[in-house]
């Protein structure tokens, strides 16, 4: 499945978390956006297809880790006081100054340390594991880890840290949604997949 439609069903996993909750205006888009990220997710590991080829390339990795470093940046101004916030903001400028010069692997894996750093400098646990989950991702084959079931539980700790944090209702439901929307749609059953997930890594290497 192509990124695009990884997009759109994460999206609408994350609109029907919002009608089954009954959110506001605000909080709908912000739970459509959860799924619709969330739904890209599996294929950050370094040889991710997202539409095509496009993650192959090294210009989305650099702009891939140029959106992280900036969000490291505005969460870090949000939500951190004293000297935690401006360590936070350091590292996501780290980030963004490092993109320009790092290869596509590296890239990935320095990202992942910057978040990792910026998690443990907000004490925000959530940021923390996604860092270890980007760190993961930059050395693991594509359609593996990422895309397993150890993958979905790893991820939905992220989302379960995230949505106690940032206190909105549903961030965990959408979010957890939109990633194993991905899962699902990369499945061997569609027809437009040629191969499938091997869901019971690291215990199988069957592809569903």
């Amino acid at each position: 499945m192509k990124g695009t439609s990884h997009l759109l069903v994460g999206g609408v996993a994350g609109l029907v978390t919002s009608n089954a909750l009954e959110t506001d205006p605000l909080t709908t888009g912000i739970l459509i956006a959860c799924g619709g990220i969330t739904g890209l997710l599996p294929d950050i590991d370094v040889d991710g297809t997202l539409s095509n080829k496009i993650t192959n390339t090294h210009k989305f990795i650099q702009t891939l880790a140029q959106i992280i470093g900036i969000l490291l940046i505005v969460y870090s101004f949000v939500e951190g006081s004293g000297t935690e916030k401006w360590y936070g903001m350091g590292a996501g400028a780290g980030i963004i100054a490092l993109s320009t010069f790092i290869t596509r692997r590296h890239m990935l894996t320095v990202s992942g340390v910057g978040v990792l750093i910026g998690g443990f400098m907000l004490q925000e646990n959530w940021l923390f594991l996604l860092g270890i989950y980007i760190i993961v991702a930059s050395f693991v084959p594509h359609r593996s880890y990422t895309h397993s079931i150890l993958g979905i539980v790893f991820f939905g700790v992220i989302a379960r840290q995230l949505e106690a944090s940032i206190g909105i209702e549903g961030i965990f439901i959408a979010s957890l949604a939109g990633y194993a929307s991905h899962l699902v749609g990369d499945m061997k059953f569609l027809p437009v997949n040629k191969r499938g997930v091997k869901l019971l890594l690291p215990f199988s290497k069957m592809e569903l």
